[in-house]
């Protein structure tokens, strides 16, 4: 049974809405006011929210506030209630991250279908998909079930490209959201000099080449296929379809790319202040997470001596100075291009 928490001042209001959820078979949890509204939501953990917005203590804006501050709240699917009616309050609240807003007076049927609604369409955001194509379909279907949705191209195609195939160059405007279906992507800079640096590093099941797309900016970046790989082109149009379509695809997007960030920013600190033999441990380590196995404690991964010095940020000669040392403490194993981790915790304990 889903729980719908209801915050309205109005007890005429509140306990006739509370009856007509009730009588469709909804669990009913009921606020007088925006403060306790937020306390409980934060308590109970509602699957739904509906609010009013003119409330004493705390209004409904400054309840979907203080719930998107928590990150436990603020995926919660969120409904207006309220008398007002002006295009400005509707867009504030949607900016706002509301998933809808009902008018006073309304009837019963349209209650309902503004709930039935918005679960439904929670109950995707917050399924898991597998990290396949036949995943990526299964949302795709799904998804196109919602009115706002329905403009979803479905063009998306797969392409194959070959070891060393550039899927995209810096500078060019971007087309696409990329999905690895199968293989192994890097995403690089060069220096004027044509030095490269790796910046990211991507298997399969991985979405890349978001960020330019959140940012409406050309590629500052480029992508290269590391090893024969599939990979499925979903249209730009597409994408800015679902991220303008809920608040909850928002977020997740959002998640992504505060990750990436993060990610990326650690290799700098990395690049900047550790020793070429650390930056080798942590690019090994970081190769694993990738491409290997958690319940395996040996890796190997076949990568050549420029692209791994690439990703560690120096030069080939030095990163093959490092190897030959770590080989010595007996931390690797090496058969021409193949790389061997006999023991990633051992590993892991010699970077410190």
């Amino acid at each position: 049974m889903k729980t719908i928490l209801i915050i309205e001042d109005n007890e005429s209001v509140r306990e006739n809405t509370a009856e007509i959820l009730e009588l469709a078979n909804y669990k009913v949890l009921q606020a007088e006011n925006g403060k306790i509204g937020v306390e409980l939501a934060q308590t109970a953990m509602p699957d739904l929210i509906i609010c009013d917005i003119m409330m004493p203590v705390l209004d409904g804006y400054g309840v979907i506030y203080m719930l998107n501050k928590n990150a436990d709240t603020a995926s919660i699917p969120f409904i207006f209630l309220t008398a007002k009616s002006e295009r400005e309050d509707y867009r504030k609240s949607m900016e706002m991250g509301a998933d809808g807003y009902i008018h006073k007076p309304f009837d019963d049927v349209e209650l309902l279908n503004a709930v039935e609604s918005r679960l439904k369409k929670a109950e995707i955001l917050q399924a898991k998909y597998s990290k396949s194509v036949q995943g990526l379909d299964k949302f795709y279907n799904e998804a196109k079930k919602f009115d706002d949705l329905k403009k979803l191209s479905g063009e998306r195609r797969n392409k194959r490209f070959r070891k060393k195939d550039i899927i995209f160059s810096k500078g060019n405007e971007p087309a696409y959201l990329y999905f690895l279906v199968e293989g192994r992507v890097k995403t690089f800079r060069s220096h004027p000099y044509g030095k490269e640096f790796t910046t990211g590093l991507y298997t399969t099941g991985d979405f890349f080449g978001y960020v330019p797309l959140f940012e409406e900016k050309s590629y500052a970046e480029s992508a290269e296929a590391l090893e024969d790989s599939e990979v499925c082109l979903i249209p730009k149009e597409d994408f800015y379809a679902f991220i303008g379509s809920d608040p909850n695809v928002i977020r997740t997007f959002i998640k992504m790319l505060s990750g990436n960030i993060d990610e990326k920013a650690q290799q700098l600190v990395n690049v900047a202040y550790s020793t070429v033999r650390k930056r080798v441990i942590e690019a090994l380590l970081d190769l694993y997470k990738h491409y290997g196995k958690p319940e395996e404690k040996t890796f190997s991964i076949s990568i050549s001596r420029e692209d791994l010095a690439n990703l560690v940020g120096t030069a080939t000669a030095s990163l093959i100075r490092s190897l030959g040392e770590l080989k010595e403490q007996n931390l690797v194993v090496m058969k021409g291009s193949t790389i061997i981790v006999p023991d990633i915790d051992k590993l892991k304990r010699a970077k410190a």
